[in-house]
């Protein structure tokens, strides 16, 4: 990790295959994708590399936020690398590595700069936490 960097690991009681599906079925993806209190109305879902992912977050206070990104790599159930180009920009990458009959995933957020990443961090680390206490509420649903 350096100052350009936000990077969030996880342990989850699931094998890698599953937790990448989390992540790839656009239907299960909306229902957890976001800190506490959001919901997602996914515009475009092309999980492929030059495929486009397009959504509007939509936060508990009732402001709505759209994003667009673009998927750089995917490598079920290893890696996906997808690049946020809607404000703020920054290139997501995510690793699904089979640990102890899990996944450890690590996400790391890489950004063009340190100062924007230290502005973003002041949000973005506790959010991201929240992003995968959902995903930990998915995946029990799933087991």
């Amino acid at each position: 990790m350096n100052d350009t960097e936000i990077v969030s690991s996880r342990q989850f009681a699931a094998p890698p295959q599953q937790v990448f599906r989390a992540f790839s079925d656009p239907a299960i993806l909306a229902r957890w994708w976001g800190p506490e209190g959001f919901s997602n109305t996914f515009k475009v879902f092309d999980m492929a590399p030059g495929g486009l992912w397009r959504f509007v977050m939509h936060g508990p206070d009732g402001v709505n936020y759209p994003n667009e990104c673009e998927f750089v790599a995917v490598d079920a159930p290893a890696r996906i690398v997808f690049r946020h180009v809607s404000g703020p920009p920054f290139e997501a990458t995510l690793l699904f590595k089979e640990q102890d009959g899990g996944t450890w995933l690590d996400w790391t957020m890489r950004f063009d700069s340190a100062a924007e990443c230290a502005r973003i961090s002041k949000f973005a680390v506790e959010a991201n936490e929240q992003n995968l206490d959902r995903l930990q509420q998915q995946l029990d649903k799933m087991a």
